[in-house]
């Protein structure tokens, strides 16, 4: 009987050593398993700042997830104060932009586009280099766009347009420092350096701008934007004309968006879409007779 009991005392203190072991085993595990669902979920990207890839005349840190494609239809009217334009629906000095990008990867973006005005070709390269988290660990989304254009314009050596083929290239690069502060509301500040190979005598190459831009979501589809673009460092007036080359761009306007569109309307004093041309060569003052209406279309295909 002495010799049971102690049979049945040992069976349960070894049942008892399983049960602890077991314990023992299980609770890192599932305290594992917790933090790293935990970490999952305080480290996911937060929603994108912005519906489309631009804001107006600047670009957007919005970059499509991979083997998507994007269409861009880009257009300026002539000056609203043009006599008998409608608003410069009928301007002589209308501008519109083609383009397409193709998501090569989910941080990478390359595109090529083609401008009325000089006939330019761009190509560009967008690419993503920190992601705001919704945890506010990355308190913000960092992004570079850079582009090459070459203007098409006919002309060599023998009329003076082009004396290389080099003259004909220009330059942008741009950061992109953008922020999603509420499901609301989202801003930009980009800083940015054009360059042109070649200028008229006495004018500079390069110039350094920077330009701030917001979204206000009025509605699940709609949102008013807004687009200010400075130069920092200064041009010489136009000799000719008189006209200055550092009137700042302002830009206001709204977009309708859906999951594959996105339509902005807006009016604006910049009108060379490509832009190193609005940010070296624009007179147009928007206080001063120089506003204009444009819209952008862009439509998403994904592959």
């Amino acid at each position: 009987m002495m010799a049971l009991r102690t049979t049945n005392l040992k069976t349960l203190q070894m049942k008892n050593y399983k049960i602890l072991l077991f314990t023992f085993l299980i609770v890192p595990l599932l305290s594992f398993s917790q933090e790293k669902a935990k970490d999952s979920i305080v480290e996911k990207p937060e929603r994108p700042a912005f519906e489309s890839s631009s804001i107006i005349d600047n670009q957007t840190n919005v970059l499509f997830s991979k083997n998507t494609l994007e269409v861009v239809m880009q257009h300026r009217f002539g000056l609203m104060d043009e006599e008998n334009s409608l608003l410069g629906i009928y301007g002589a000095n209308s501008n519109i932009r083609i383009g397409l990008s193709y998501s090569i990867l989910d941080w990478v973006t390359v595109g090529y586009g083609i401008t009325k005005k000089n006939r330019i070709s761009d190509f560009n390269l967008k690419a993503g280099i920190l992601t705001q988290t919704r945890s506010g660990s990355t308190p913000f989304s960092l992004t570079y766009y850079g582009n090459i254009a070459i203007d098409g314009r006919s002309g060599s050596a023998n009329d003076g347009v082009f004396l290389t083929k080099q003259d004909r290239y220009s330059y942008f690069h741009q950061l992109i420092l953008a922020r999603r502060f509420s499901p609301k509301f989202s801003m930009q500040i980009a800083p940015s350096l054009s360059h042109y190979n070649a200028v008229d005598y006495g004018y500079e190459n390069d110039r350094i701008s920077v330009a701030l831009g917001g979204r206000l979501k009025i509605s699940p589809q709609t949102s008013i934007l807004f687009d200010y673009s400075q130069p920092i460092t200064s041009l010489e007036d136009d000799p000719d004309t008189g006209l200055s080359y550092n009137n700042p761009g302002i830009s206001l306007g709204v977009e309708f968006s859906t999951s594959a569109h996105a339509f902005q309307i807006f009016i604006t004093n910049f009108n060379g879409i490509v832009p190193q041309q609005n940010y070296m060569k624009n007179t147009n003052d928007f206080f001063d007779k120089g506003m204009l209406i444009g819209f952008n279309i862009t439509r998403v295909y994904n592959f």
